[in-house]
């Protein structure tokens, strides 16, 4: 009997070992746990959770939750790590039918790094009936974040940045964070006849009154609460007053982005828009929100990321007994940015078009500083956030003079103002000897049969052989015509190469590449002859065309254009260009375009200019009699060479002849004073 007993004992402990060695050990069930919580499989994990647990919350609830949680706070990087039981702890798990297991948590988030220990007991239990025993996790909220133990809610607070500003070379604001006015309505004190005040409303502010209609009916609204409508610009005071007027409205500043230079500089600074659906689409998440602005046109856009600066941040946890602060990112206020640019020449030329379409750039020839960009005509960046003009942007867009265009950042046919570059090309290759008299006769000149009926017409006929000097000052477009075939398509090309054609300009705002044919080529005399003095297909920047002139002031260096102050100034783009000999006869002719050549008007200054004209005819065909004029002027003060202005007047053709001289020189003279 004895022995019987003893038999049946030890078949019994075989047999629950047995079974115990197929049970999952607690390290091998909470690393599958684990295993779904890295990937944020929610449903999985419930799964695992004891029966108690499962009975206090569903599956959806559990998934729903911390699923929108971790979106909410955009965490990523998640990481949950845990230390393996030893045998003797696995042992006693086991036989005890409980275990702690410690583990650690790692994440990134919207506010920066998140890590915390915790621990968590794991229980055995059958999932049902017939089910073999396993092992299952006891929920905790502090799982999550031990914060969030006994309960508790997560939140965000978030602190917005200050946009940073954008200020002139002597510190005046372009773009800076002042005051606007706010319209907002009362509705219960629109007087007798509402409907007849917000007609009155909606008439002074160029919108329809379904639009106010729609903010004084959102669910929010009492008759007592003041109800934002719009905002509109400070400079508008006579509106203000008229508003004023109808019973009901109340006019308060609110902080807004202004433009003091309204579209003096619109192009180059550009102005803020709300976020659209689009981007943020395409803008990171987390960065901005739907009701966010965002730069959009100019510096405003090319500088939106250290302008705007990072939102503040901080993961909130908030129990009955206290709040929490688990994570914070501080908020960091946008960078301020600061221009080379002068506004008070940026406005001087501006208003110096009068309305007329066209580009101009003032740069410092001896710092590549740039002083102005100018594009007109232009649009008001207050106007387009805070106008009342009715259909604006129908009206901008419908404008035959296009003011949304930035002619500044476009390249154009430089017509003459180019030769000077095509003289040093001639020069530096050998090609051009600038004491050596051509022969030509008449006014117009052909290469030979292959040119067909086409000529080269040149402005006046010289009274004997025409040398370089001659040529600049008198603008000969068969000299130059005839020194090109001499010099060949790739040695012309080659020379416009070094002077930055072709490539990207070297800026910081986006300038548009200026470019010497569609394909960079030049295949036949006609279209060598026209890019020798600036037709055929070479198109340049007004920037670019100052940079160029910079070589003859700085004998013979090109010098790199600069928009920040930051930058270093007085950088070599391109050296050895010309000597400075060859520079100095240049400048030479261009002191002569104005006592006897083509610049006859820039005299009435004060001060002697040195200065190059151009036409530029913008032909359909070669084969084309006539067409629209664009107008030229490169220039300087001769003596301080302090200035350098390059600008360009569009549809001249109807003009008398030295409409763009007389501009430049009053230019000139304006920022002399």
């Amino acid at each position: 009997m004895r022995k019987a007993i003893l038999l049946f004992l030890g078949l019994l402990i075989l047999f629950l070992t047995a079974c115990s060695e197929d049970l999952p050990t607690p390290n091998e069930r909470f690393g599958a746990f684990v295993e779904q919580w890295n990937n944020q499989e929610f449903a999985g994990m419930y799964e695992m959770l004891s029966g108690e647990a499962q009975d206090t919350f569903s599956t959806e609830e559990m998934a729903n939750r911390y699923s929108n949680m971790y979106e909410d706070l955009d965490v990523s990087e998640l990481r949950v790590s845990f230390n393996e039981l030893s045998e003797e702890e696995t042992t006693a798990a086991m036989e005890g039918g409980t275990v702690e297991i410690p583990f650690h948590v790692e994440m990134q988030t919207i506010a920066g790094p998140i890590s915390f220990n915790y621990q968590a007991s794991l229980v055995q239990e059958s999932a049902g009936e017939d089910a073999e025993p396993n092992w299952f996790v006891e929920w905790n909220t502090g799982y999550i974040f031990p914060e969030l133990q006994g309960g508790g809610e997560v939140s965000l607070n978030t602190q917005e940045p200050e946009r940073g500003e954008i200020f002139d070379r002597n510190q005046m604001p372009l773009a800076l964070n002042g005051m606007v006015n706010q319209l907002g309505i009362v509705p219960g004190k629109l007087g007798d006849n509402p409907d007849q005040a917000k007609e009155e409303i909606a008439g002074l502010l160029n919108m329809s009154v379904e639009e106010i209609d729609t903010a004084l009916n959102a669910s929010w609204v009492e008759p007592e609460l003041l109800v934002p409508i719009t905002t509109i610009s400070q400079n508008n005071q006579e509106l203000v007053d008229q508003l004023l007027q109808v019973s009901g409205v109340s006019i308060s500043e609110v902080p807004g982005r202004v433009y003091p230079a309204g579209e003096a500089a619109g192009p180059l600074v550009g102005y803020l828009n709300q976020v659209t659906a689009e981007d943020l689409e395409e803008l990171d998440a987390g960065e901005y929100g739907p009701n966010d602005m965002i730069g959009a046109r100019g510096l405003e856009q090319l500088y939106e990321e250290q302008l705007r600066g990072e939102r503040g941040v901080e993961i909130v946890v908030t129990n009955e007994e206290e709040t929490s602060v688990i994570a914070e990112k501080p908020v960091q206020d946008g960078e301020d940015i600061t221009l080379t640019i002068d506004i008070n020449m940026q406005e001087k030329v501006y208003e110096a078009y009068g309305g007329d379409a066209g580009t101009a750039t003032v740069m410092d020839p001896k710092t590549g500083e740039t002083l102005a960009l100018v594009s007109s005509p232009s649009f008001d960046p207050n106007e387009i956030m805070y106008g009342t003009t009715e259909n604006l942007w129908e009206e901008l867009n419908n404008d035959e003079q296009q003011p949304l265009l930035n002619r500044f950042a476009a390249t154009y046919a430089p017509g003459s103002v180019i030769k000077p570059v095509t003289a040093a090309i001639g020069l530096q290759n050998g090609t051009i000897d600038p004491n050596e008299g051509i022969e030509i006769n008449g006014l117009t000149w052909s290469g030979g049969e292959g040119w067909g009926d086409y000529e080269v017409t040149r402005v006046s006929e010289s009274n004997g052989p025409v040398d370089l000097h001659d040529a600049l000052v008198r603008s000969d477009n068969i000299y130059f015509a005839m020194q090109a075939l001499e010099m060949g398509s790739e040695s012309l090309i080659s020379g416009f190469q070094q002077f930055g054609v072709g490539e990207e300009l070297p800026y910081e705002y986006p300038i548009e590449n200026s470019t010497i044919s569609a394909d960079g080529t030049i295949e036949d005399e006609v279209l060598l002859a026209n890019t020798s003095y600036g037709q055929g297909q070479l198109e340049m920047s007004a920037l670019h065309l100052a940079t160029t002139y910079t070589t003859f002031l700085n004998d013979g260096n090109m010098l790199k254009p600069t928009l920040l102050t930051s930058e270093e100034t007085g950088q070599v783009w391109q050296e050895g260009l010309a000597t400075p000999e060859q520079s100095e006869l240049i400048r030479d002719a261009l002191r002569a375009v104005v006592t006897d050549g083509t610049a006859p008007q820039a005299q009435e200054a004060d001060f002697p200019i040195s200065a190059k004209t151009g036409t530029a005819e913008l032909k359909l065909t070669v084969d084309d009699e006539s067409g629209e004029i664009n107008s030229w002027f490169v220039g300087y003060p001769t003596e301080d060479q302090d200035l350098l202005l390059s600008m360009m007047v569009e549809q001249t053709q109807d003009e008398e002849s030295g409409y763009a001289v007389e501009k430049a020189t009053d230019i000139l003279i304006e920022l002399k004073q």
